[in-house]
């Protein structure tokens, strides 16, 4: 089997277990949940492993933002709270993101805001919209 059908393949087995379509209920959550868990604790990902987890990603954002919102969470603990979620260290963060250690350790910290540029790298990285990054307007 070559490696383009064996992505593939893995992709529509991904697709069966858990399609992409909105999530409406906390069973639909955790099913979501679980699959993101198992794709990120992969030592390396296809291309269309990686186009599924930004989908899926993206539809638990959905589903959270509506039911748990979290408006007017400082940055740092958003920051915080994603590395803890996703099990993630300063160092690997900074890596990921393009962001040195140190500067990361100061937004954990709260001594340092993160600017736009910061954000976008970080939001990116995480695979979030920016706006968990941004004070709540309103």
């Amino acid at each position: 089997m070559n490696e383009r059908h064996r992505s593939d393949s893995r992709y529509w087995d991904l697709i069966h277990r858990f399609p992409l379509r909105p999530i409406r209920t906390e069973a639909d959550l955790d099913g979501a949940t679980e699959v993101i868990h198992e794709l990120i604790d992969q030592k390396t990902r296809s291309k269309a492993e990686d186009d599924y987890l930004d989908v899926i990603t993206d539809l638990v954002e959905a589903y959270e933002t509506v039911h748990y919102p979290m408006g007017g969470t400082p940055a740092h603990e958003m920051l915080a709270y994603l590395m803890e979620l996703r099990e993630y260290t300063q160092a690997q963060v900074a890596k990921g993101a393009g962001i040195a250690v140190s500067t990361v350790s100061e937004i954990l910290s709260g001594k340092r805001q993160m600017n736009l540029k910061q954000v976008a790298k970080l939001a990116a990285f995480f695979k979030v919209g920016p706006a968990v990054f941004l004070p709540a307007v309103g």
